[in-house]
Order: C-alpha cells, then sequence, then structure tokens
C-alpha cells in the first residue's frame, strides 16, 4: 500500500513537472520571456491565488467538523513556520553575508500557494484546497512579519510595515471565502463560475512560471554550493518529517494530515525570488536555490505524501 501511495502521489508531481518543463522549454525558446513571466507572477499572486482560495471556500459544504478541520489546519501551518524557524535557526549564519538570509528564508518557507495547492487538489480534490488555504495564511503572516524581518535584518534603518500584514491577497481572500463557507452563501452562477474559471488557471501557470526559474538556474556551479544540500534538507526533510511526528501524535489524520503534510514538505517558495528582488538581495542565489530544492521535491513529496496516508 505504500509503495501504490507513492506510485500515485509521484504520478501527481510528474504531471505537474511536464507543465514546468513546458515553462522551461518555452523560456529557452523566447517563446515566454522573463518579462512576462513576472507580469504573469503579479497576476496569479493578485487575481488567481485568490479565487483559488475562495472557490475551495464555495466548494466545500458546511459543517461543524469541516470549521474544526480548518482550525486545526491552521494551527498545522502555525506549528510549521514555528518548526522550520526554529530547526534552521543555527543554519547559515557564517561570516554574516547578506545572502544568509536568503538561505534561512529558502529553509523556512515553502511554496505553499504556487505547489501545495495544485498538488493537493491533484492528490485529494478541492477539500485539499481547502485546506491547504489556512496554509497559505499562515505563510503570509509569517512570511509579512519574519520574513521581512529576515531579509531586512541587515538594514536597520528599514522599519516594518503592519499593512503588509493584513493587505494581502492570501489573508483578504481567506477574510472573503470564510463567510461564505461559515454561512453558506451560494453565490449566483455568473459570479461563481468567473471566480470557479479563474482558479482552474492556477496550476498551469504556476507551474509554468516555475519553469521559467529553473531555465535560469546555473547548473554547472549549483552542485558546489554546499549551502544548497542544507536548505534542502532542512526543507524537505527535517521540516516535514518533524511535523509528520508531531502532526500523527495529535491525533490529526486523513485528507487533512495529507494536505498538511503537503504544504509541509513542498519545495522553497518561489516568493524568494521575489523577497530578494525587493529588499536587495541576490536573486540570482534565490533561483539557483528555488531551481535546486524544487528539482528535488520530485523524489521527496511523494513518499512524505505516502507516509501521511498509511
Amino acid at each position: 500500500m505504500f509503495w501504490d501511495n507513492v506510485l500515485t502521489a509521484g504520478t501527481q508531481v510528474l504531471i505537474l513537472y511536464i507543465i514546468v518543463f513546458l515553462g522551461f522549454l518555452a523560456e529557452r525558446l523566447n517563446v515566454y520571456s522573463e518579462k512576462t513571466a513576472k507580469a504573469t507572477t503579479n497576476f496569479l499572486f493578485y487575481f488567481i491565488t485568490p479565487a483559488v482560495i475562495i472557490n475551495a471556500f464555495l466548494s466545500t459544504e458546511f459543517t461543524r467538523e469541516k470549521a474544526l478541520s480548518y482550525g486545526t489546519a491552521f494551527l498545522c501551518g502555525v506549528a510549521t513556520h514555528v518548526g522550520a524557524i526554529l530547526l534552521s535557526a543555527p543554519f547559515f549564519r557564517r561570516g554574516k553575508h547578506p545572502d544568509n538570509a536568503v538561505y534561512k528564508y529558502a529553509a523556512v518557507y515553502a511554496n505553499m500557494g504556487y505547489m501545495a495547492l495544485p498538488l493537493a487538489e491533484a492528490v485529494v480534490g478541492p477539500e485539499g484546497v481547502f485546506y491547504c488555504s489556512a496554509g497559505v495564511i499562515t505563510f503570509n503572516i509569517f512570511s509579512f512579519t519574519h520574513g521581512v524581518w529576515l531579509m531586512e535584518s541587515d538594514d536597520k534603518d528599514k522599519k516594518f510595515n503592519i499593512k503588509s500584514l493584513i493587505l494581502n491577497p492570501g489573508v483578504l481572500s481567506v477574510m472573503v471565502g470564510l463567510p461564505l463557507f461559515l454561512f453558506s452563501v451560494k453565490l449566483p452562477i455568473i459570479i461563481q463560475k468567473p471566480i470557479s474559471y479563474m482558479a482552474s488557471m492556477n496550476t498551469p501557470l504556476a507551474m509554468i512560471i516555475l519553469g521559467t526559474y529553473i531555465s535560469k538556474a546555473d547548473f554547472k556551479t549549483i552542485f558546489k554550493d554546499t549551502r544548497l544540500f542544507g536548505v534542502l534538507f532542512l526543507k524537505l526533510i527535517a521540516v516535514p518529517l518533524l511535523m509528520f511526528g508531531i502532526f500523527k501524535l495529535a491525533g490529526v489524520s486523513g485528507a487533512l494530515l495529507t494536505s498538511v503534510l503537503i504544504s509541509a514538505s513542498s519545495p522553497s517558495a518561489s516568493n524568494t525570488v521575489m523577497f530578494s528582488a525587493k529588499y536587495g538581495k541576490n536573486t540570482r542565489t534565490a533561483s539557483k536555490i528555488v531551481s535546486f530544492v524544487t528539482f528535488f521535491s520530485i523524489l521527496t513529496m511523494p513518499i512524505i505524501i505516502a507516509l501521511s496516508r498509511l
């Protein structure tokens, strides 16, 4: 049964990576340029991801058990980020190099929006997206607080803007979708259908953009950077296994366990590149990390997902 689950999850990951390869190929053939990818990323971030989250709420029938499960998924997301922060704390501190913040951010923050959501939809279905949306909101809370502090820790002149904690697409879309779920609101078809169509664009666009990131990686020198293996170990092995043990002890099981572990085992967030650009860090280093860890996640994620389904 374990290997059946590995095969099932591995097949879903491979399906997604076929789309990633198309993004890689399109960038290399100059069909889909880096400038276009950046514009598409903004469109995905501000429009499509909120549609995915709201659609997940609309697609899930309200029950007391579902509401409690969503609260549990939220707490699992908090635990995942706290665990990742604590595990990564002793690493990437040598020499106070500015790239240390990039490596540490990549070790803590997972691709919960662009990797976990489509994979949860493929493996678990709408219920998986529903649970993973709780991980997206915890990601935004931690990323726009601890993550910003991490990126700005070598610049004491910058101050954290609390508006970014609330006024971001992940938080706002949950604030819209959660009441619709709690009060069993049925939107008119003329509104619901566009949201559903927009949500269906998430998986292909996210994977194509990811392919463009990978196409920029310097594969000639990528294996010479030992810090990459540190990020890989923390992000793909240590954090997921720690969370698996904690969640099992806490009694989390079924689709909920699979969903929160998909989030916990996802590779480094593509936000690593965007945050690096925004806060003046090395975007080449960030792209290299995301590409490297994402590539190896095709081997680790199916195993973690299979463990969750035993």
